[in-house]
C-alpha cells in the first residue's frame, strides 16, 4: 500500500496556519482511522476473577454507605482503553454491584440501556416502571433507556449482580445523562409469567401489548431448562445457545447490545469464528475455558472475560461430567443496524 505523507513533512508555518483555523490534514492520519484489512483494536483480552474482586466489593460495602455511593459498583475496566475510561470494550460497560440487606438504591432513569445478570444472593429486587422483578442467581433483568428503576433488598445476605450497559457508546455520542426520581409504587409483579412458553404470547382481541419492552425479567430457571431441552432434542447442533429477545416480535431484547446464554455439554469444545464484535463471557454455572489470541482464561462460576472483535475464540467445558453455562454480551445488534457486522471464516 502506498506510503502517505507525514505531518512533519509539511512546513511549520503551514501547520500553524491550519491550526489557527482548526483544520487538520487527513493524509498523515488516514491509515490510523482506515487501517488496511482489519480495524485497529484497543480492546484487549481481559479476565476478571470473581473470587478476586468479591472481597474488594464487600469491603466497599463497609467503607462506603449506600447513601454516599447511590450505586455501589466496582467497574470491570479493560486496560486497552485505559482504566479511567471504565470500558470493557468500545461499546460495553461492566460493573459488579453490591446491595446489602435493608439497603435501597434510589429510583432514577438514564439514557444508557442496562441489564443486570444476578450473580449471588437472594431477597433483592429491581423495580422497573412499577414492575417488581425478584433477583435470583442467573436471572437477567432489563432496565432500558429512559425507564425508572430502583433496587431494594429484603433479605439477610449480600446480593451481587453484573451490570452490562451500552454506556461507552451513549457517552461518546454526548447523550448520556440521568434523572433522579422518587420511590416507585409497585403496580405489577411477575409479568414474565405471561411469556413462559415459546410461540405463545398474550393476545386479547389478537393485539399485542404495544410495550417496547414487554418482558423485563428473564428467569434463569426457565432459560436453563430451555438449554437443557435443546441439547436433548437437537443433539446434532454445534452450539446449544439461546438469545434473549422481545417475546412479542423476536427482536433483540435491547437495541444496541445483544445477550445470549450458551450451554457447553460435558467435555465439549466449541470453535467460534472471528466476528466483528467484541464479546463478553460470564460464567453462570460450571467451569469453562476461553482461548483467543494466545490468551487462555479459565472461568470459574461468576468469572468474566472480554475478547476483542475479529478474533477466533475457542470455548471448552473444563468438566467431563457436568454442563457449563455461559452468559454472553456483544454489540451485534448495533453493528447489524450500521451494516458493519461480519463473520470471518
Amino acid at each position: 500500500m502506498q506510503e502517505l505523507g507525514r505531518l512533519e513533512d509539511l512546513p511549520e508555518d503551514y501547520r500553524a496556519a491550519l491550526t489557527e483555523q482548526n483544520l487538520v490534514p487527513l493524509w498523515p492520519s488516514l491509515r490510523s482511522v482506515l487501517p488496511p484489512g482489519k480495524p485497529a483494536l484497543r480492546t484487549k483480552p481481559t479476565f476478571w476473577s470473581y473470587q478476586g474482586l468479591r472481597p474488594l466489593l464487600l469491603r466497599a460495602g463497609e467503607l462506603t454507605p449506600i447513601e454516599k455511593a447511590e450505586r455501589r459498583v466496582l467497574v470491570l475496566a479493560n486496560p486497552g482503553h485505559g482504566l479511567e475510561k471504565m470500558q470493557a470494550s468500545s461499546t460495553i460497560y461492566l460493573g459488579m454491584q453490591l446491595l446489602q440487606p435493608g439497603e435501597w438504591a434510589p429510583s432514577h432513569r438514564h439514557t444508557p440501556n442496562a441489564v443486570r445478570m444476578i450473580v449471588e444472593g437472594e431477597g433483592a429486587y429491581t423495580t422497573v416502571e412499577g414492575e417488581k422483578c425478584p433477583m435470583q442467581r442467573g436471572d437477567l433483568i432489563l432496565t432500558p433507556t429512559g425507564m425508572w428503576h430502583e433496587h431494594g433488598h429484603d433479605g439477610d445476605q449480600p446480593v451481587i449482580w453484573l451490570d452490562v450497559l451500552d454506556l461507552p457508546l451513549v457517552y461518546y455520542t454526548e447523550t448520556s445523562y440521568v434523572i433522579e426520581g422518587k420511590a416507585q409504587t409497585v403496580t405489577a409483579e411477575g409479568a414474565e409469567q405471561a411469556y413462559q412458553r415459546g410461540g405463545v404470547v398474550p393476545a386479547p382481541m389478537f393485539t399485542r401489548s404495544r410495550q417496547t419492552f414487554p418482558m423485563l425479567r428473564y428467569p434463569w430457571v426457565d432459560v436453563r431448562k430451555t438449554l437443557e431441552a435443546l441439547a436433548v432434542s437437537r443433539p446434532e447442533i454445534e452450539a446449544v445457545q439461546v438469545a434473549y429477545v422481545n417475546p412479542e416480535n423476536g427482536h433483540d431484547c435491547q437495541r444496541i447490545l445483544g445477550f445470549s446464554a450458551l450451554m457447553l455439554r460435558p467435555g465439549e469444545k466449541l470453535e467460534m469464528p472471528a466476528r466483528s464484535t467484541a464479546m463478553v463471557f460470564h460464567q453462570i454455572e460450571g467451569a469453562a475455558g476461553v482461548s483467543a489470541e494466545g490468551h487462555q482464561f479459565d472461568l470459574a462460576e461468576a468469572d468474566t472475560c472480554c475478547i476483542p472483535g475479529y478474533t477466533p475464540i475457542t470455548l471448552s467445558n473444563r468438566s467431563a461430567a457436568h454442563p457449563a453455562f455461559i452468559f454472553i454480551a456483544d454489540d451485534a445488534p448495533l453493528q447489524k443496524k450500521l451494516g458493519v457486522y461480519e463473520v470471518r471464516t
